[in-house]
């Protein structure tokens, strides 16, 4: 591998473990456990797509049992910062919801940080960024298909 792509690595580990740094603000900010914010930020990620989650879909997300997932979000409930709701045709699926209280919570605390990224982002021409989020989405494929056959591999 050439130097220009050990630095890319490198430049993106860093990205990843401040990622991983702010999350864990988010979460003392809160008097929260990280996996408790980690779940939250899930929850309202999820939701902003149009997609919510499902208790066994957040488990798969955080690496948890659906024992330690059902302990957590008794938690997150009780706090007030999530719920659940059976608002399918489907009444069996349960999907998961932050509530309005939490979501005023992190829109606080990262919609400054979202405004700064979009600045930091904004002097990239559209093929760049084109670029550049094809170059994201392929080492993302690669890492799922990597931890896929490792999920497999291990007892």
């Amino acid at each position: 591998m050439s130097d220009e792509h050990e630095r890319v690595i490198r430049s993106l580990q860093a990205f990843a473990s401040t990622r991983g740094e702010l999350a864990r603000l988010f979460a003392r900010g809160q008097g929260l456990h990280t996996t408790d914010a980690a779940a939250i930020v899930e929850i309202i990620d999820a939701e902003e797509r149009g997609a919510p989650l499902t208790p066994a879909r957040l488990a798969e997300r955080l690496a948890l049992t659906t024992g330690a997932t059902s302990t957590l979000l008794n938690r997150l409930e009780g706090a007030g910062h999530v719920s659940r709701a059976r608002g399918h045709s489907d009444r069996r699926m349960v999907t998961l919801h932050a509530t309005a209280a939490i979501e005023a919570t992190a829109d606080a605390f990262f919609d400054p940080l979202a405004r700064q990224l979009r600045a930091a982002v904004g002097d990239y021409s559209a093929a760049d960024l084109a670029l550049i989020e094809t170059f994201v989405n392929r080492l993302t494929d690669t890492m799922s298909t990597y931890m896929d056959a490792a999920g497999r591999e291990q007892p």
